[in-house]
């Protein structure tokens, strides 16, 4: 092989995962373009929401790890959507993963739903409410028993109410 095709094929791959990402970026946010039980305007969602929140919720940004304090919580309870109040996780799933982010081995049942997130350029599964579609973060498969799943949220999209 020529080394000519070697840089092409190398350039036609980057501008082709440079093109993933733009489309991505210049898209609506999947929970602007599905249909949930809980709509609200951009303007209102602005208002409803902190602007972290809001930024995590609406435009699937990530938090910094070890900024939210739901991180360090350790009391029973539950874990609300910070959009809608919708239950999402009891504390009897949350483990300390070490990661930086509140983490759980499984969510409350019918709470959330996923999808596969293409936006930093590797398929990642990407989970949001259920009722409100606002992004709480990524599902991973390097969890503890009994699901070995690692529900990797930001502490800006939830709430937690103890019990």
């Amino acid at each position: 092989m020529s080394p000519l095709l070697d840089r092409r094929a190398m350039i036609l791959g980057l501008g082709g995962g440079a093109a993933t990402l733009m489309l991505a970026a210049c898209g609506a946010s999947p929970a602007e373009a599905e249909a949930f039980p809980v709509q609200l305007s951009d303007a209102e969602w602005r208002r409803k929401l902190s602007p972290q929140a809001y930024a995590v919720l609406r435009k699937e940004a990530t938090e910094r790890p070890f900024s939210s304090p739901l991180d360090r919580e350790k009391r029973p309870g539950v874990f609300n959507c910070a959009g809608c109040s919708q239950a999402l996780f009891s504390s009897r799933t949350k483990f300390d993963s070490g990661t930086g982010w509140p983490s759980f081995w499984a969510p409350l049942n019918g709470s959330v739903g996923i999808r596969r997130d293409f936006s930093l350029g590797i398929p990642r599964t990407e989970v949001h409410c259920a009722r409100c579609g606002g992004h709480l973060g990524h599902v991973f498969d390097d969890g503890p028993r009994p699901t070995g799943k690692r529900y990797c949220m930001n502490g800006a999209a939830m709430a937690f109410r103890p019990k």
